[in-house]
């Protein structure tokens, strides 16, 4: 979002205060919009992306706007600032577009260079657990190959018994960099969505010398979605109320104001390690209410339905089989 401006003030530092401020939440292209990428209905293999007209509404085919423009997210967000105001100019178009009804929507990205998680990153998770709050990111990651849609099914390994849930909120490189600062992180952020962090604590917490990755990175293990919703449409990443239910029972239910390092701090964080390119996806870590610390531990069984929310940003739900 773009922070509005004040009311004007001679005082120097004030004014410099402000550009900071406007630094770190200004947009890629300043628009306000809810990307994703869909399949038509008996168009096979062929991804598209889309602008929705809003939140569950029909969506806009931009490349059906434009020829020009490339058919997956990860290529849009590479094109920066021009691929972003094509997509604002296809919404504001009207045309081209195509009812909800005749498409499946995927995960707004498919197939990034990487998948970047946090652990432990939620002041009310680790009070769940007694654990300390750390002084520095915990940073794991998935496979790509983990991704699956925001209405896929979440299948269950036969090597695991021990399969939870993790709603957490998630977002998306928009372009490249490395040792970026924090003050010019959100700089930085495509926008925002939601994820599930799957995880299979018997792998996690017990097998494989207590590495994380294995216990988190089975096929399907990271639902996301409905939309990449850009970072000029949410008031603020950092007070949204955050939410996972299993067959219609809440389980965690918290706020992202909860969060111990926050999006441009995680951003500055990973970047003084690795190069960061659009399309990279941050897991930014889950609230308190997961099945592994519940008495008696409750893990997903086949059959079970998982809907995890995010205000502003939407819902997916999975089937777990």
């Amino acid at each position: 979002m773009r922070l509005p401006l004040r009311s004007f003030c001679v005082f120097g530092n004030l004014i410099t205060q402000k550009k900071t401020a406007a630094v770190q939440w200004r947009g890629l292209s300043g628009a306000a919009m809810r990307l994703v990428q869909f399949r038509r209905l008996g168009d096979g293999d062929g991804i598209r992306v889309g602008v929705e007209q809003g939140e569950g509404l029909s969506v806009v085919d931009l490349k059906a706007f434009d020829p020009s423009m490339p058919s997956t997210m990860r290529e849009l967000l590479e094109l920066g600032d021009k691929g972003l105001e094509c997509a604002q100019r296809a919404l504001a178009s009207g045309q081209c577009v195509v009812d909800r009804t005749h498409i499946q929507l995927l995960s707004p990205i498919l197939a990034p260079e990487k998948v970047v998680c946090v652990g432990m990153n939620y002041r009310d998770h680790c009070l769940e657990q007694n654990a300390p709050i750390p002084d520095e990111p915990i940073i794991f990651s998935k496979f790509p190959s983990a991704i699956t849609g925001p209405y896929d099914d979440i299948t269950l390994p036969s090597e695991s018994q021990e399969v939870d849930w993790e709603v957490e909120l998630a977002f998306v490189i928009g372009r490249r960099g490395k040792h970026i600062k924090e003050e010019e992180a959100l700089s930085y952020v495509a926008g925002f969505t939601v994820a599930n962090d799957v995880s299979a604590r018997d792998w996690q917490m017990r097998r494989n010398g207590k590495q994380w990755l294995l216990g988190k990175t089975f096929d399907s293990f990271c639902p996301l979605g409905p939309a990449l919703v850009t970072t000029d449409a949410v008031n603020d990443p950092h007070n949204l109320g955050i939410r996972c239910l299993v067959n219609g029972d809440t389980v965690q239910s918290s706020n992202t104001d909860q969060m111990i390092f926050k999006t441009a701090a995680l951003v500055a964080w990973v970047s003084k390690f690795v190069t960061l390119t659009p399309g990279d996806v941050f897991l930014t870590g889950t609230p308190p209410g997961v099945g592994v610390f519940r008495n008696p531990p409750a893990f997903l069984k086949k059959g079970d339905v998982v809907e995890c929310h995010i205000d502003q940003l939407g819902s997916i739900i999975n089937r777990v089989i």
